[in-house]
């Protein structure tokens, strides 16, 4: 028998930009440069609403009247605390683990103490995707004072979502201005329609699992670099080129050695992002009550010089994502650079939530029962289409 291989030519790209369901909860023209959460443009959600709006937009379809706000900001205020058994837990892991790893790890203990755990219904669905939304904060607020070797703070009832966590983060009550500037950053990450997480959190959900599974593999998946960490190695850059006159010497030896300048591009957007220049303006306000501009200019500087040499090298323009301008914001308000895709984490629950509820409940003509790709066999075939088994006696 002669042996025989066969390679079939087969060049794919995974699921890049090809359509796998339909979604009303958000949608991103990358032409136009838009985002739009339920219709409503992120522009009119980060200058007029609260995190709390856009929750009850991602999980409802619609806004909230003034006593609908009312009844779910106190809802979710209820279930932020966490049960005095997962504060334990957390506390006998190691003060070196990772803060994404600590959620993705913790979000399955919090399914233990969810009463609706069971329920199969759209409601039920809604009040675990609530306390999620809650208790992640809180959990990575806990997690960061702990490993710190300070107790966790206790969360407050009358405190926003923003405000409360920056109070359980530090122990000090924010500012007016830092809460409300927090609470612009979680509404800019609150949905981005089927980027890698939210596929992760939607495919684990059409298996017909529960949500804290689906929110648990969504947070693996922005755990990787190739999706979530991009404002920490922002902020990494910036502190590594130092200073305004070193940028340009730095950004043409990484564009010469074929690296990229982090932040600066998407893979969707091909104008700028619409969240970049929000982030950026709130950037250039904490700068001014700080008095230092070193950060500012010097990012600014990297999105000049970088785009200058994209038109000379390639002839072409680049802008900078909702990341390149995410890092310096948090970094101002005095978060931790690892703490920089947890902060995205704590966020983007509510869109993964939401679109949990959608998989799970949308009409079938709307989505697969079940996400099942193929994928196409380029493997080894041997003999007649298949292996001649040696015993293992006989192997070389």
């Amino acid at each position: 028998m002669t042996e025989q291989v066969c390679y079939p030519q087969v060049k794919n790209i995974g699921l890049r930009g090809i359509p796998v369901a339909d979604t009303r909860i958000s949608v991103v023209d990358g032409v136009q440069g838009e985002l739009q959460y339920r219709g409503f443009s992120i522009e009119d959600l980060a200058g007029q609403a609260t995190f709390e709006e856009v929750v009850y937009l991602l999980f409802y379809g619609k806004l909230p009247s003034g006593s609908q706000l009312d009844f779910f900001s106190n809802q979710l205020r209820a279930a932020r605390a966490l049960a005095p058994e997962i504060l334990e837990i957390l506390a006998g892991r190691p003060v070196t683990a990772g803060p994404m790893d600590v959620l993705q790890g913790t979000v399955p203990l919090l399914a233990d103490w969810d009463p609706d755990l069971g329920d199969a219904s759209r409601e039920s669905f809604q009040r675990q995707a609530l306390r999620l939304t809650a208790q992640l904060a809180t959990v990575l607020a806990a997690w960061h004072r702990i490993r710190k070797g300070l107790k966790p703070v206790s969360p407050r009832d009358d405190l926003g979502h923003a405000a409360n966590f920056l109070y359980m983060l530090s122990g000090k009550e924010p500012s007016e201005h830092m809460a409300r500037t927090l609470d612009i950053c979680l509404v800019l990450h609150a949905d981005h329609t089927f980027n890698a997480s939210t596929f992760t959190a939607r495919q684990v959900a059409s298996s017909r699992a529960h949500m804290y599974a689906s929110v648990a593999a969504a947070i693996g998946a922005l755990s990787g670099e190739l999706h979530g960490g991009a404002n920490t190695r922002v902020m990494e850059m910036i502190m590594e080129i130092g200073s305004v006159d070193k940028v340009a010497e730095y950004i043409k030896a990484r564009l010469d050695a074929g690296e990229r300048i982090m932040g600066m591009g998407h893979a969707v957007y091909k104008t700028i992002d619409p969240r970049a220049p929000i982030l950026l303006e709130m950037s250039r306000e904490l700068c001014s009550q700080t008095g230092d501009q070193r950060l500012l200019e010097i990012t600014e500087e990297v999105c000049r010089v970088t785009q200058a040499e994209f038109r000379t090298r390639k002839d072409m323009d680049i802008f900078p994502n909702v990341d390149f301008y995410s890092g310096i914001t948090y970094s101002l308000m005095g978060i931790e650079p690892d703490l920089f895709t947890p902060m995205f984490a704590i966020s983007r629950v509510a869109g993964w939530c939401a679109h949990v509820i959608e998989e799970r409940f949308a009409e079938a003509q709307e989505k697969p029962a079940l996400y099942r790709p193929k994928a196409e066999y380029i493997g080894e075939y041997c003999g007649d289409r298949g292996c001649t088994f040696t015993p293992l006696e006989e192997r070389g």
